[in-house]
C-alpha cells in the first residue's frame, strides 16, 4: 500500500521528504501533505545536509548508505529519494521513519 510520500518503485522504495537543516538533532517530525518532514543536524552548505539526510535514512532503515540516493532536489529543501533494498516495504519504512 503506497502513501503520498512513500511508494514502491522499480528499484525499491521512493520517498519524498522536506528537510529543515541546522536543527539541534536529526529526527522525523511528521507527514505534511505529501512529504515526510525531517529536521537535520547539518548546515545546508557544501552538500552537508544531503550527506546527513542519506546517513539518517540509511541508519533508520538499516541499509547501507550506498542504497540511498537523492534523485531530485539536490539543492532544494524538498527532495525525492530512492532506497534500493530488496524486501523493503512501505509498511516497514513507515514503522522505521515515523515518530
Amino acid at each position: 500500500m503506497s502513501k503520498p510520500w512513500c511508494s514502491v518503485s522499480t528499484k525499491g522504495i521512493r520517498l519524498t521528504v522536506q528537510i529543515m537543516p541546522n536543527a539541534k538533532k536529526s529526527e522525523a517530525i511528521a507527514v505534511l501533505e505529501d512529504a515526510l518532514k525531517l529536521r537535520l543536524q547539518a548546515p545546508p552548505i557544501e552538500g552537508k545536509a544531503n550527506e546527513a539526510l542519506i546517513r539518517f535514512i540509511a541508519d533508520r532503515l538499516d541499509v547501507p548508505k550506498s542504497a540511498v540516493s537523492i534523485t531530485h532536489g539536490h539543492t532544494s529543501r524538498r527532495k525525492m529519494l530512492e532506497v534500493t533494498a530488496p524486501g523493503l516495504s512501505v509498511a516497514a519504512v513507515e514503522k522505521a521513519l515515523l515518530p
